[in-house]
């Protein structure tokens, strides 16, 4: 029976984190515990700066600011800054192939959508709320098969996103989430040797 690693927790945690946040703006609970995140001073990695700049702006932001920031970035009148759908970088649109893949590779998975939720599989939010998941679970969900599944639904367009995110007219807050899902990306790439 294989066991959830420090590794698994970690990677499920950050993938958490970035669901959380791009799911809608944060709460001032989670703002505060962002301005908490235990400091890195030693490192110099793209991840330790990464996590500090998320911390400093955790700790500068007030959560009525962020509703709006979220609200231009992701939502505005009709379209916002940038649209968080895999389906919109990978094939142009939204609700196109590439969704149709993801929903089959979630059946695959036992994963189904919640009735809830309005967004599609495809949202950014969802994917790392699903990775989240399968990281959680390496019994059932093998490390070959969480390769399979970043490469074929976040490799190749997420980091875009996340990039898109870093450089956004309206971000501020966001730069420094654009900039903790880069750095983590690149890492989760060389973890999983892609």
């Amino acid at each position: 029976m294989q066991t959830l690693t420090d590794n698994d927790t970690l990677r499920a945690n950050v993938y958490s984190l970035l669901a959380a946040l791009l799911t809608g703006p944060p709460s001032a609970d989670l703002l505060q515990r962002l301005g908490r995140i235990e400091d890195q001073q030693e490192s110099d990695t793209e991840m330790a700066q990464a996590w500090r700049m998320i911390k400093e702006a955790g700790g500068r932001t007030d959560a009525a600011l962020l509703d709006d920031e979220y609200h231009r970035l992701f939502i505005g009148l009709g379209r916002g800054e940038l649209v968080p759908y895999g389906s919109w970088y990978q094939a142009g649109s939204v609700m196109d192939q590439p969704l149709a893949r993801l929903r089959s590779d979630l059946a695959v998975l036992g994963i189904q959508r919640r009735s809830d939720v309005l967004e599609t599989e495809d949202h950014a939010a969802a994917l790392c709320e699903t990775m989240a998941i399968i990281c959680s679970h390496p019994a059932e969900v093998g490390l070959e098969t969480q390769k399979a599944f970043f490469s074929d639904h976040l490799k190749g367009w997420m980091d875009r996103f996340f990039k898109d995110m870093q450089n956004a007219s309206a971000a501020r807050f966001y730069r420094a989430v654009g900039r903790l899902g880069d750095a983590f990306l690149d890492l989760e790439k060389t973890y999983l040797g892609l």
